[in-house]
């Protein structure tokens, strides 16, 4: 528990602007976790909410939270690194170009391969949003790679789940449960994460298929022992992107032929930061998850196929309720990922029972329901 920051009676707002916010050591490296930590006890004293943000990059994903802004993005730094274990532990604000940096100068890489939108983009805010790119079907998804965090709870207290090491398994499902829950169960301080060697080559191929042999193929490719690293289909082409050793990445190209595009790097980054021209426009956003092999669901709009089947981006019109059905007629579920109107339901509605368990974890770490109330689902 901190010492030296005691604001009986005082609002978040007023609390924030007491404490002094020292300058950044040398490297961006900051630890600011006690002036955080006071900032939640006076909220949770108060009962006043509190919008938890890193560097904004993904504020738009979710449902919008009134409360006091309450930013990570002074936390920052590197706290441990050992290349030869692949084990990196840093602080939530720490910007995630930054921590890809450090990983690539040890030919190190995030295999989750996690989506910036935007240049602010935190580490924190990858592990609370968890969200993925093109390689997650392949290598992972984040919450595959996340070892343990160091979090504020809904009582002001830091604590932590997890460790550096996977054999260290001690609350590793919290630290899961924590990735892609918007900061609604606490303020995320430190994560600790597995990254993995960058593969030694990168081939992209291209395919002309009809929209049913794409589905088709990816997931026949997915059976087989090819190093698949991204599959993904415009409604006309189909990219493969395959992954590991010069010999590995040549026999299968060998097997699945295709034409190999020139500007292959700026494809996949364009694909994971949403640059596509798919995605602009005004019309609404989903984010449509099946099983892979699905067929193409039948509503009306423009579709993008990703995860080699399992992630299919949807630009509609439609109403909610056809998109929701669709999906859950395939097993799947809907999230409204951009749109004009995200206050309703943005994420697919929860079984009873499922809501009730969430409700039970939201408690047991947010009493008070001060942390990000309502970004996920209304009554949370």
């Amino acid at each position: 528990m901190a010492a030296g920051f005691h604001f009986p009676n005082w609002s978040v707002s007023e609390a924030m602007s007491s404490i002094p916010h020292d300058t950044p050591a040398p490297g961006g490296a900051h630890d600011n976790s006690g002036e955080l930590q006071e900032l939640v006890r006076v909220a949770m004293h108060s009962g006043a909410p509190l919008w938890i943000t890193g560097g904004g990059s993904k504020g738009f994903y979710g449902r919008p939270v009134s409360g006091t802004p309450l930013t990570t993005s002074t936390h920052r730094g590197i706290v441990a690194y050992d290349p030869s274990e692949l084990v990196l532990t840093v602080r939530a604000g720490t910007p995630l170009r930054e921590v890809e940096a450090v990983l690539a100068d040890q030919d190190q890489m995030l295999a989750f391969e996690p989506p910036h939108f935007g240049e602010s983009a935190t580490i924190g805010g990858a592990i609370a949003t968890g969200l993925s790119g093109p390689r997650r079907p392949y290598a992972g998804a984040a919450r595959d790679f996340v070892l343990g965090v160091k979090l504020i709870t809904g009582q002001a207290e830091i604590v932590a789940f997890g460790g550096r090491v996977m054999k260290n398994v001690a609350g590793y499902d919290v630290s899961r449960l924590v990735t892609g829950a918007l900061g609604t169960l606490g303020v995320l301080l430190e994560v600790s994460l597995k990254v993995l060697p960058r593969p030694p080559v990168d081939l992209t191929l291209v395919q002309h298929r009809r929209t049913a042999e794409a589905i088709e193929v990816m997931n026949i490719w997915a059976r087989r022992s090819l190093p698949l690293s991204g599959c993904w289909y415009d409604g006309d082409r189909l990219y493969v992107r395959l992954s590991g050793a010069e010999s590995a990445v040549r026999a299968a190209h060998d097997k699945i032929g295709g034409e190999i595009p020139a500007n292959a790097q700026e494809i996949w980054l364009a694909l994971r930061e949403q640059r596509l021209s798919f995605f602009s426009g005004p019309l609404p956003l989903w984010r449509v998850a099946v099983a892979p092999a699905s067929a193409a669901l039948e509503v009306p709009g423009k579709w993008l196929i990703d995860w080699g089947g399992a992630q299919r981006w949807l630009k509609t019109d439609a109403d909610a309720e056809t998109v929701r059905r669709s999906a859950a007629e395939h097993g799947g579920h809907a999230t409204l990922f951009r749109g004009s109107d995200l206050s309703g339901a943005v994420f697919h509605p929860l079984a009873p029972a499922l809501f009730a368990l969430h409700r039970r974890v939201k408690n047991a770490m947010d009493p008070r329901n001060i942390f990000n109330p309502g970004r996920m689902y209304p009554d949370l």
